[in-house]
This record gives structure tokens, sequence and C-alpha cells, in this order.
């Protein structure tokens, strides 16, 4: 069985900044509940992720500077 490759055009704190974006948009639309919440914790999920990713391919390794 082949496995499908895709050559990525953006980076990948550029598609989970995107991603983090277009998730609180949806839940500005949304009223508040459970689906609104779980939106918006994805979204900072996404940027957590962003920001460990950027932290790990920096050169110096420097520990995160606090939110």
């Amino acid at each position: 069985m082949l496995r499908r490759r895709f050559k990525q055009t953006k980076s990948l704190e550029e598609r989970l900044s995107e991603e983090a974006k277009r998730l609180r948009e949806k839940a500005k639309s949304l009223p508040p509940g459970a689906v609104r919440e779980g939106l918006l914790r994805k979204a900072r999920q996404a940027e957590t992720a962003s920001r460990i990713n950027e932290w790990l391919s920096s050169p110096g390794l420097q520990p995160p500077e606090p939110a």
C-alpha cells in the first residue's frame, strides 16, 4: 500500500496560526455553550503547539516566556 505524500507550502507555524484564527472566528458566531468552548480550546491548543514548535526549532532552545 502506497502512502500519499503532500508537499506543504506553508510552515507549521503558519498553518497552526491560521487554524487558530479560523476556529476563533467560527466560535464568535456561536452562542455561549459547550460547542463554542470546544472551538476556543482547540484554538488555544493550536497556538500553544505553534509556540512549542517555534521554541523547539530555535537555535538556543531558550525556555518559553510566561504568557
